[in-house]
């Protein structure tokens, strides 16, 4: 019997979205555990707490039988072999996306050599979309229905007031 694959997909997913979402799906056809792994990043300053976005992840993700969620702090690659991770999952939806992917994938490998970094592209349609466009409309009351789970926009509507 062989091992089980597990991928992880971190990201901050302030919030999550349909092309976090689609990225996911995609994934777990591949492995047969995708990790969602929801972290903080010191850069950025997130609208929801991590337990929020733990909670709208878990919600978002719910029907697919081979995704969980986690939360982890530090370095990706400490993180990756305490759960016995064999890949890490990014999107890409555009060029510019690739330079700082594929940097952050050289020094992954670096640290740990085991570890494989699988790009995967999400729908076309998913393309120009991020957490942080979903959130500037959401902040003018703008309808985000397409953009993320009926959790999410539910919890940008309360954050925002719309």
């Amino acid at each position: 019997m062989r091992a089980q694959r597990k991928a992880i997909y971190p990201g901050t997913f302030d919030p999550i979205t349909n092309g976090h979402i689609d990225i996911v799906r995609r994934a777990t056809a591949i492995f047969d555990q995708v990790i969602v792994a929801v972290t903080t990043n010191p850069a950025k300053s997130p609208l929801f707490t991590v337990e929020e976005r733990l909670e709208m992840a878990r919600q978002a993700l719910a029907d697919i039988d081979n995704a969980v969620v986690d939360r982890f702090e530090g370095l990706l690659v400490d993180y990756a072999r305490r759960v016995g991770a064999v890949a890490v999952i990014r999107g890409l939806r555009a060029v510019s996306d690739f330079e700082m992917e594929f940097q952050m994938a050289l020094v992954n490998r670096k640290l740990y050599p085991d570890l494989v970094t699988v790009f995967l592209m999400p729908n076309e349609k998913y393309t120009y979309l991020n957490s942080t466009v979903v959130k500037e409309v959401a902040r003018f009351g703008g309808n985000v229905s397409c953009f993320v789970p009926e959790v999410v926009e539910r919890k940008l509507k309360e954050r925002f007031g719309t």
